[in-house]
């Protein structure tokens, strides 16, 4: 089969696309034939050398996939060949074919397209764990989400609004992606670049009560504005560390206002795991994909064969949502 291939580790000139052997399912997981991926922060960092795919996982790129099953295992019961379906990989989605955990599959929608069902599982997956099974919000409660205009950041701004509309929603954004923020429908922007430590507009905005949930990826910068901005019983989901991995943490403020500090990673996750937060995301959130209030976005489209400007597109932060690589026209 065609596959994206690593000459080593380093920038996209390690990226090419070749000839590798097609996979073959094990007694609980699928064959897919793939029709897209999409390119996520994660499949930058592995292809540096900083984030090895999980043992026993494809050594190839992507974490999730949509397509049509080719084949099932022989323990596999509830899906057929033919099905079109999205999954959850550890690794393998910049192929022709991919397999997945039966357990880590959702039926695609039929008002959904391959290109948006390639969007779905890293991406909303991860926004949905964070921000509603581990930060717990519920509607009437304010949220920061940091990094506006990332495939997660925007996930998590859709699917607040879809499912606890209510929320207060703050996000925080680079100048050139204020206004796309805006329009999503946030309730407060605050340009990152002019605006580093974003306590005060907070605590005015909350009326100096704080926030309930904060997903971050920036890390050890942000740690100290963060937990000022959290409220009493506030959590602070991380999910990323670009900015470092060791800042000063005030222990009195978090244990009298009794706040949490969460870290998560979703690839790393057991299988068992992984497939409940799946069966979860399916029951609250697939509807709200199915009747198109949530509508994954997409900056571009790209080839198999522009892989390599696909990953230089995220390097450059020039996207806005998601980025596709089509692999086949199924």
């Amino acid at each position: 089969m065609k596959a994206v291939l690593m000459d080593g580790f380093g920038g996209t000139e390690v990226l090419s696309v070749g000839e590798v052997d097609k996979p073959s399912p094990k007694a609980n997981e699928v064959l897919i034939k793939v029709a897209a991926t999409s390119i996520n922060r994660p499949d930058l960092v592995q292809r540096a050398g900083n984030y090895p795919p999980p043992a026993g996982d494809s050594e190839i790129l992507g974490l999730e996939v949509a397509g049509i099953i080719e084949e099932v295992g022989s323990e596999v019961k509830d899906w057929e060949p033919g099905d079109r379906v999205m999954a959850l990989v550890g690794g393998g989605g910049y192929a022709e074919y991919a397999v997945a955990y039966a357990y880590h599959l959702m039926p695609i929608p039929e008002s959904m397209s391959f290109s948006e069902a390639a969007c779905v599982c890293e991406s909303y997956i991860t926004a949905f764990l964070n921000v509603f099974m581990l930060g717990e919000l519920q509607d009437g409660q304010t949220a920061i989400l940091h990094g506006g205009g990332g495939g997660v950041n925007t996930a998590g701004i859709q699917l607040s609004k879809a499912l606890t509309p209510t929320t207060k929603l703050i996000v925080t954004a680079s100048t050139e992606k204020l206004e796309r923020v805006k329009k999503l429908g946030v309730d407060l922007v605050i340009d990152y670049t002019k605006t580093p430590d974003f306590t005060d507009v907070v605590k005015e905005f909350t009326q100096k009560k704080g926030v309930d949930v904060i997903l971050d990826h920036v890390g050890a910068k942000y740690l100290g504005p963060n937990m000022k901005s959290l409220g009493y019983k506030g959590k602070l989901i991380v999910i990323g560390i670009i900015s470092g991995i060791k800042a000063e943490l005030n222990l009195a403020l978090m244990m009298v206002k009794r706040q949490q500090i969460i870290g998560s990673v979703l690839r790393s996750r057991p299988v068992e795991e992984k497939g409940q937060i799946i069966a979860e995301f399916s029951r609250r959130a697939l509807p709200k994909f199915a009747d198109r209030t949530i509508v994954p976005m997409i900056e571009r489209e790209f080839s198999i064969d522009e892989v390599a400007d696909a990953h230089q597109m995220m390097e450059d932060d020039k996207h806005f949502g998601k980025i596709v690589l089509k692999i086949a026209d199924l």
